[in-house]
């Protein structure tokens, strides 16, 4: 047996145990290559498994486009960069709830508002407070908020309108963050966590795959998320984008992607890891491939600046795969 090879069944015997995986034990697991790999995927999906066969949907609109004056260097909505990206002001309240309206016909039970910029104006937070209720008493969605920084006061308020979770991204590992952003930092980002969960606020946050990063980043990223107790992952993978600073990125090639999801539901065998932007284009023919190496949520439609496919053909590969997705309409599961 390779040396590689061995971890497996070492894993195996942690989780029958219930023992946390070490770092250097996720390490092991990360140089696994070639058939190898497919033990590391079981291994994943059984911990999925555990958690049922209904795949968690969400959908997203941008609520407010670009100039943003942030500098990260994978974001289109940077003021910094010169990607070719609509800019507009903070939608209407009632564009907002026509939008959540069309989400939640396309099958999903959670719609998130996301905003450019690290944080809102105080007529900007109202205005948002005002849309959360009107999809709150218009539809029967979940409604979470991406909205950057955020101080208890707004929190509070966000939850008292009704948003059940805030979405905020730590991105990479500590180390690598400072890499791709110099003009806010990772503990400003764990402050806004904190903020929220402090507030009785659930917490979506994950990071982005092919930024540069080592194998070992996203394993840091994924206990980071742990020891944080967030209850949704997102995973995206970077879209280069013309006229931002890794529009030239070398993407990942799909086994690689797929092994780190695994890795991610291994690290966080209880949480929803979801797979959002970049899929189409990374995975290509093996998205439904990732519903069965630990992935147990997607985010339908359209990104923020980049394309989605049709929500009919991720709901055709949930069913095709023999999962189930929640029908809001009725509250039932459909088969």
């Amino acid at each position: 047996m390779k040396e590689t090879a061995r971890i497996i069944p070492t894993i195996r015997d942690k989780l029958n145990k219930e023992l946390p995986i070490e770092e250097e034990e996720f390490m092991k697991l990360a140089a696994l290559t070639g058939p190898d790999l497919f033990d590391l995927f079981s291994i994943a999906n059984r911990l999925r498994s555990k958690l049922g066969n209904n795949v968690d949907l969400c959908a997203i609109t941008n609520a407010k486009s670009g100039r943003c004056p942030e500098d990260c260097k994978f974001c289109a909505q940077s003021a910094h960069h010169c990607a070719k990206t609509g800019e507009y002001p903070l939608l209407s309240p009632e564009k907002l709830l026509e939008d959540a309206k069309n989400a939640e016909k396309s099958g999903v039970h959670r719609f998130s508002i996301v905003t450019s910029g690290n944080q809102l104006k105080l007529e900007e937070l109202e205005s948002i407070l005002d849309a959360v209720r009107l999809i709150k008493s218009g539809t029967r969605l979940e409604v979470c908020a991406s909205i950057g920084a955020l101080s208890p006061e707004s929190a509070g308020k966000l939850k008292e309108a009704g948003v059940s979770r805030i979405h905020h991204n730590l991105e990479s590992s500590e180390s690598f963050f400072r890499r791709i952003c110099s003009t806010h930092t990772y503990a400003d980002r764990i402050r806004t966590i904190r903020t929220a969960k402090e507030a009785g606020l659930e917490v979506c946050s994950g990071g982005i795959l092919g930024l540069g990063e080592s194998i070992q980043d996203r394993i840091k990223l994924a206990l980071t998320l742990k020891e944080l107790d967030v209850d949704s992952v997102p995973i995206n993978i970077l879209n280069p984008i013309p006229g931002t600073p890794m529009e030239n990125a070398t993407p990942l090639p799909p086994m690689e992607i797929l092994k780190s999801i695994a890795l991610f539901r291994l690290a966080l065998p209880e949480k929803n890891i979801r797979l959002a932007g970049g899929r189409e284009k990374n995975l290509r023919d093996l998205q439904s491939l990732a519903l069965f190496c630990g992935a147990n949520g997607l985010m339908l439609g359209n990104y923020l600046t980049t394309a989605g496919r049709s929500p009919e053909n991720d709901l055709k590969m949930i069913r095709d795969a023999g999962l189930n997705f929640e029908k809001i309409e009725t509250g039932e599961t459909k088969e």
